[in-house]
């Protein structure tokens, strides 16, 4: 059930950057995207009642419901590399507004 909540935001986050054209609305478009791919990612790795990956002596051989620990370095990873496109973006946007004093990029292409 959480994987079409995922896939929801995903959605939405495409329906955001393909309809908008502000630079600031852009960015947050793909923050949802990208928090629906990190949602879609760990609920696929997810097991009802599963373990963590650490064999000792409590847990029996034949008992094998791990959780698998790559979505969740996966998304740990995607968390840190969109926090830095997102502080990048926002500092374009920045620079953008101080030449352009506006955030539509309409405006700033020369689009009419």
């Amino acid at each position: 059930m959480i994987q079409f909540a995922g896939i929801a935001l995903i959605l939405i986050g495409i329906y955001g950057l393909m309809t908008t054209k502000h630079m600031i609305k852009l960015i947050i478009a793909l923050n949802v995207l990208e928090l629906g791919a990190n949602i879609f990612i760990i609920s696929v790795g997810f097991v009802k009642n599963g373990l963590a990956p650490i064999l000792t002596a409590d847990v029996p051989s034949d008992l094998l419901n791990f959780v698998d620990p790559l979505p969740q370095a996966m998304v740990l990873t995607a968390i840190v590399i969109g926090f830095g496109a997102t502080a990048l973006g926002l500092a374009v946007a920045r620079k953008v507004y101080g030449k352009y004093q506006t955030y539509d990029l309409s405006v700033i292409g020369g689009e009419e």
